[in-house]
């Protein structure tokens, strides 16, 4: 086994291929944030924390570190980080859809319309200042629709307003007339402008989208899983269109309704995933039900080949996604965003535990100590849902199932016996026996 004295981030040395094969029994780690993470990391057997400039094997940064940091990093073939270089090709607004509409379009052109209709699951968007003038096209044909507005880069509901009068947004018009000069005298914040999603599902008559969580460990080939638990983020305020100034009705982000006057932070304002599965087979059917989820698939899988071209590929990285899915009155999914930075912070001990879980089963995927074989197709509350091509269960005999299914391994918001599953496939950590 390696021993905390091998060197990692910013150094050299002679680290033998077999020991990188047996995994190690200390890791060091850094980490830049203070909160369910940093419990976790601190609890994980062998794991010590590094402080200020010290060599590291396992980086949890925040994406401003990255920023900063990447570029003059070298790293040793075994260290970790949590982040691609260029993540925000699918995680800013703006670039999301870029990239969306250049896959559907690339799809059309070489598979044909039908298999291009696959990526009809993000509303019509439009970059601003950039594309103001194709978003008046559009907004006048179908004068009375609500719109909304979000900055690109910006989290947590910040900025978000919904509109439905061209003269709200008139500081957006500015366009590419201006010289370069005046641009950076009277820079306009990137924001985009997406067709407000009017009908939809509501429980209770709140309107909610879901939570849910990938983690991707390489894009060249494309390797993505599926966590098992999310959460359902409902508003506070029965919905309605008579009143679109009011966000605490069309903003379901725990950091906008944590703010509303009638919180209540024993209650919360989130349902966990199976809960919710549970909620809509009964109402709906187990087979709509079924099916509605294989297209929340389509959408995750859909979402990360768009950008699988434009991302630079690095063995070191890995990134775990917050997806924000959106639901309609007619059971169809929207995307409305991905997060590259989702919320560990949590807001009940209920999300706390599923948190930590989470956490703990993304290092048991990214396997510093070596413990795996890389042919799983689970790994706690993880199930491999493509590599590179679709990954079906164990009991699926190929020639009846038809390709369509593709993610046929996925099990989002259905039973998480994760430490039962854990206990089957894992070593026991260096120095611990066997439950």
């Amino acid at each position: 086994m390696s021993k905390c004295k091998t060197s990692g981030f910013k150094g050299t040395n002679d680290y033998g291929k077999s020991e990188e094969r047996e995994g190690r029994s200390c890791v060091r780690y850094k980490c830049g944030l203070l909160n369910t993470i940093q419990d976790v990391l601190r609890q994980r057997p062998g794991w010590v924390e590094v402080k200020d400039e010290g060599e590291w094997d396992f980086n949890w940064c925040d994406v401003g570190w990255l920023r900063e940091n990447f570029d003059h990093s070298y790293m040793e073939e075994h260290v970790r980080i949590n982040h691609f270089r260029n993540h925000y090709e699918l995680t800013r607004k703006n670039l999301m859809v870029k990239n969306l509409k250049r896959y559907r379009k690339n799809l059309e052109r070489d598979v044909g319309r039908m298999e291009a209709s696959k990526c009809e699951f993000f509303p019509c968007t439009f970059a601003l200042p950039s594309e103001y003038h194709l978003f008046v096209e559009e907004f006048k044909r179908s004068p009375g629709s609500t719109w909304i507005m979000k900055p690109v880069a910006k989290s947590q509901g910040k900025g978000i307003f919904l509109f439905r009068k061209l003269k709200d947004i008139m500081d957006w018009k500015k366009d590419g007339t201006r010289s370069e000069e005046q641009k950076d005298a009277a820079q306009v914040e990137s924001y985009v402008a997406q067709r407000y999603i009017e009908n939809p599902y509501l429980i209770n008559g709140r309107k909610f989208d879901l939570r849910v969580y990938v983690l991707v460990t390489s894009y060249v080939p494309l390797k993505a899983w599926l966590y098992r638990d999310g959460f359902g983020r409902f508003s506070s305020t029965r919905f309605s269109l008579s009143s679109i100034d009011d966000k605490y009705m069309h903003l379901t982000n725990v950091a906008v309704q944590k703010t509303a006057p009638d919180y209540d932070p024993e209650k919360g304002c989130k349902w966990q995933l199976q809960q919710l599965r549970r909620y809509l087979t009964a109402k709906h059917g187990r087979e709509t039900i079924e099916t509605l989820f294989k297209e929340i698939d389509n959408i995750f899988v859909r979402s990360l080949q768009s950008v699988q071209k434009v991302i630079i590929n690095d063995k070191h990285c890995f990134e775990l996604y917050g997806y924000d899915i959106l639901l309609d009155q007619n059971l169809k999914p929207w995307l409305i965003e991905v997060n590259a930075s989702p919320s560990h912070t949590p807001s009940s001990q209920e999300d706390y535990e599923m948190k930590c879980s989470l956490v703990e089963d993304t290092l048991n995927v990214v396997d510093m100590e070596g413990r795996l074989s890389g042919k799983e197709k689970r790994v706690g509350g993880y199930d491999l849902m493509w590599n590179d091509g679709p990954v079906y269960r164990e009991d699926v005999n190929l020639e009846t199932f038809g390709s369509a299914c593709f993610s046929a391994n996925t099990h989002l918001g259905c039973v998480n016996d994760r430490e039962k599953q854990l206990r089957r496939l894992l070593k026991p950590f260096p120095g611990q026996k066997r439950m």
